[in-house]
């Protein structure tokens, strides 16, 4: 039990730093008219395209550092649960984010740090990714138990 707790927080932790080191590289790569819609701040489709991904990608090592950890059984599926959970609480928090930030215009030489606090995705996006990532780590868990 302990090693299967053990190896939801470490999986979870190893997304964390994954998705955040994916997406701050991305995101400085990438010029704005890529990654926000014109004149605004909200997501293009092709910058969630990017984002469905990385984030797919990072839930399969998620999912196969916590099988590895977790010496098989169904310990990916908790990892997917707490993604679900903990994503669908973080897209209740991007809802109110899109709403305030909705109405401001984005120009074309805004410094990246602005634009990356000021940034939102469409209303639906949020509550994909914690589902996509679901897949991706029971995926993932799956990759493990073949090796």
């Amino acid at each position: 039990m302990a090693r299967s707790i053990l190896a939801v927080v470490v999986a979870y932790v190893v997304m964390f730093i994954l998705a955040f080191i994916a997406f701050a590289t991305a995101f400085l790569a990438l010029d704005p008219g890529i990654i926000f819609k014109p004149g605004i701040y909200e997501a293009s489709i092709t910058w969630i395209g990017i984002a469905f991904v990385i984030q797919f990608v990072i839930a399969i090592i998620g999912g196969f550092v916590c099988a590895a950890i977790a010496n098989g059984g169904r310990t990916p599926f908790a990892l997917a649960i707490l993604a679900i959970v903990l994503g669908i609480g973080v897209a209740l928090a991007d809802m109110n984010k899109a709403k305030a930030k909705a109405g401001l215009v984005r120009n074309s030489d805004t410094p990246r740090l602005e634009a990356v606090q000021k940034a939102y995705w469409p209303v639906a996006v949020p509550f994909a990714f914690p589902f996509a990532s679901a897949v991706g780590i029971v995926i993932g868990g799956k990759l493990r138990r073949r090796h």
